[in-house]
């Protein structure tokens, strides 16, 4: 295995840490107010899959830079 790998999976797995604290912190928070507004779970979730997706559309990025820096 080369060191460009090694560093091309140091380089994603540091730059996924971000988006998986946020998608954590985003699905918390989500809980959270669903459970101080149970009738409003409806557009909470909707609004929570959005940002999730957001988010996740980060790491789909490192993982897309990380290929084209090999």
């Amino acid at each position: 295995m080369s060191s460009i790998s090694i560093v091309g999976g140091i380089i994603f797995a540091v730059a996924c840490l971000g988006p998986a604290i946020g998608i954590g912190i985003i699905g918390g928070k989500a809980v959270e107010a669903i459970g101080r507004n149970p009738e409003a779970s409806g557009k909470i979730q909707s609004n929570m899959i959005l940002a999730i997706a957001f988010v996740e559309a980060l790491a789909i990025l490192a993982f897309v830079g990380v290929f084209i820096w090999k």
